[in-house]
């Protein structure tokens, strides 16, 4: 594999017309059958300082989503 996702969040209109929101990560403890030692704690970096900010983003726009409809 040469690509694969991390960590996303995004933002996007679906098929109905709904604002969504949509945020996923690969789970910590796959990160060691994904990466090599030598990688993992740059990914390990990467989770720990996105993962609280993504997903709090993520569930701060949807409440707001919510209370919109």
């Amino acid at each position: 594999m040469r690509e694969g996702n991390i960590i996303s969040f995004k933002v996007f209109i679906d098929a109905k017309g709904r604002l969504m929101t949509e945020y996923s990560k690969l789970p910590s403890s796959k990160v060691t059958k994904v990466f090599d030692e030598y990688d993992k704690p740059f990914i390990d970096k990467i989770l720990k300082e996105l993962e609280p900010k993504l997903e709090n983003l993520h569930h701060q726009l949807e409440l707001e989503l919510d209370r919109l409809t």
